[in-house]
């Protein structure tokens, strides 16, 4: 098995958002954050979705070309040390599979499109650890294209939501051609609160304290405040009516000019403060003060909880409690779902010894959750689950891991044809072999003895042996391994045999 990454080692996030792509290189030596590096581009990724949701090649290009810029910063650093996270733009871009391939190979790691409650959590996890405070706080982080709103206390997030609105794309719709006029801003600020209007109550001015905004908007707006002398840095009704007079005064985007205003911020500065001021009036908040953490640090401080439960030899992580907590919501028969992880989990390691784990770990959390669809239906109920486990918010999986647990799950039984893409992949193949044998070897829901079957791997062909007493015993178990042989000789890169105990 591959050996973890220590905890305490330095670790690096790539936030991959809509305006910036932002690499963190930090660690947490006895849980305390120290920044080790930050580099940020803007890359406007955001700018490149086209009407039909297509991310346009000179967007793609951008982001490519700072990502290999990463690349060079993270050379030594193993895979363990590096999680990447994609947002807003990549969740909505409907060729983002191939933009991904491409970014993948320039960055030289994984990249993981998360969902926006995931990003939610994510960004107060961040602020929570370097900003700790018991008091209930409203977390706000404006991106390009979306608007993260957590609730929390301590470091417990209580309500996070996400919102498709954001400064790239308020600006773009509203300031056409760059133009800025008191109508463009009433549009934007309609727009933007009929977006936000559900979430009136569940952030309601009586349920927390104090606001904190998080990352760049609410950053660049608390600075040019600052700069300007109309606050101390704090972002008030008054100060973005102030931002907003100005930038009406310029009537250009291109002719923004304020003091700590940044190079290049001012052509999503419109937008931005469109939100900010909506947010302001419809969720009564006087005072929004600048957050000293965002998404990149909440990425590294998971990442090192992740790691800490590994080097403690902790098999529990907050994944964990989701799986459990999904268990639970769709009435998962739990006995079962452990027999079919046990003997699963038993034949991967005989084939694939030197499995990533996470690998071995999402074969696991897939056996565990694999008959969760039996909710919906018993019939097919494998595709009920693996759309399920695909679309359910599920906090700390991010959607790239959700897509392929699902897929996992939805080649559990049945013909192969239907995950043919994904078998191209071979350890995805071998998860899949283990997964269908240990749903035969389980499927009377009994007790089942996890070395009655043994699997090795010759080459591309899987032997699955077994004792001829035990098999004398179970001839409908036995039936089912043979038509698993066909169904391996139809389609998929493995070829099952049966062979003597």
């Amino acid at each position: 098995m591959e050996t973890s990454t220590h905890p305490g080692g330095p670790l690096a996030a790539v936030d991959m958002g809509s305006n910036s792509f932002r690499l963190e290189i930090g660690q947490l030596p006895q849980s305390r954050y120290r920044r080790i590096d930050y580099l940020k581009e803007t890359v406007r990724l955001g700018a490149g979705l086209d009407a039909e949701g297509m991310l346009g090649d000179e967007a793609a290009q951008r982001g490519l070309a700072c990502l290999r810029h990463f690349s060079a910063r993270l050379a030594g650093f193993q895979p363990g040390q590096v999680r990447a996270v994609a947002t807003q733009t990549l969740r909505e871009a409907r060729n983002r599979n191939s933009f991904l391939l491409r970014a993948q190979e320039a960055l030289g790691f994984p990249i993981e499109v998360i969902s926006g409650r995931e990003e939610a959590r994510l960004i107060y996890a961040g602020v929570a650890h370097l900003q700790p405070s018991d008091e209930a706080r409203l977390v706000i982080d404006i991106g390009g294209r979306s608007t993260e709103l957590i609730l929390g206390q301590g470091r417990t997030p209580l309500v996070a939501e996400s919102f498709a609105v954001g400064c790239v794309s308020l600006t773009l719709r509203y300031f056409r051609g760059g133009r800025i006029t008191e109508a463009a801003f009433r549009e934007a600020q309609v727009a933007a609160g009929a977006e936000l209007e559900e979430a009136l109550q569940p952030f309601a001015r009586e349920r927390w304290l104090l606001a904190l905004g998080s990352s760049g908007t609410a950053g660049a707006v608390s600075q040019l405040l600052q700069a300007a002398g109309i606050t101390d840095g704090r972002i008030t009704p008054a100060g973005l009516r102030w931002c907003i007079e100005r930038c009406l005064e310029a009537r250009q985007i291109d002719r923004i000019v304020l003091p700590g205003l940044k190079p290049g911020r001012n052509a999503v500065l419109p937008g931005g403060l469109a939100l900010l001021y909506t947010l302001a009036t419809h969720f009564g908040i006087e005072d929004l003060w600048p957050a000293k953490g965002a998404l990149r640090q909440g990425v590294i401080v998971d990442l090192h909880e992740r790691l800490l439960a590994q080097h403690r030899g902790q098999a529990v992580d907050m994944r964990d409690a989701t799986v459990a907590e999904l268990q639970r919501r769709y009435q998962v028969d739990l006995a079962q779902a452990q027999r079919v992880a046990a003997v699963a989990l038993a034949l991967f390691d005989s084939v694939v010894p030197d499995a990533d784990p996470e690998m071995r770990r999402e074969l696991a959390w897939s056996c565990l959750l694999h008959e969760m669809g039996l909710t919906v239906s018993h019939h097919d109920h494998h595709r009920h689950s693996a759309y399920l486990l695909a679309h359910v918010d599920a906090a700390g999986f991010s959607q790239s891991q959700q897509r392929r647990m699902a897929e996992l799950v939805l080649g559990q039984r049945g013909g192969l044809r239907k995950i043919e893409p994904q078998l191209a992949s071979e350890t995805f193949a071998w998860q899949v072999l283990c997964l269908r044998l240990a749903v035969i070897k389980c499927h009377a829901r009994g007790a089942a003895d996890p070395k009655a079957m043994t699997l090795r791997a010759r080459g591309r062909e899987a032997v699955l042996d077994y004792d001829a007493a035990w098999s004398e015993g179970h001839p409908r178990t036995l039936f089912l391994l043979r038509e698993e042989v066909l169904a391996w000789s139809r389609s998929g890169p493995l070829r099952l045999l049966l062979g003597a105990g």
